[in-house]
């Protein structure tokens, strides 16, 4: 059984390389995972900005959504 280094350098090292590796064959898990990353900043973006303004009516939201308003 092999053991593991004690070295925070090789330690890392060998972290850096599991990632690049898991990158490589996994590219399109990778790119779902980061796409689903950037969303979920965007809405906490939203959801902040938006608790930074002031209350619409649904009928009024509704209303720009159809392009009555």
């Amino acid at each position: 059984m092999e053991t593991l280094p004690t070295d925070n350098g090789k330690i890392k090292e060998l972290f850096k390389q599991a990632i690049m590796e898991a990158m490589e064959e996994k590219r399109e898990v990778v790119h779902d995972l980061l796409v689903e990353a950037m969303e979920d900043l965007a809405m906490i973006r939203a959801i902040q900005e938006g608790e930074e303004t002031e209350q619409v009516s649904r009928d009024e939201v509704f209303k720009l959504l159809e392009g009555t308003a």
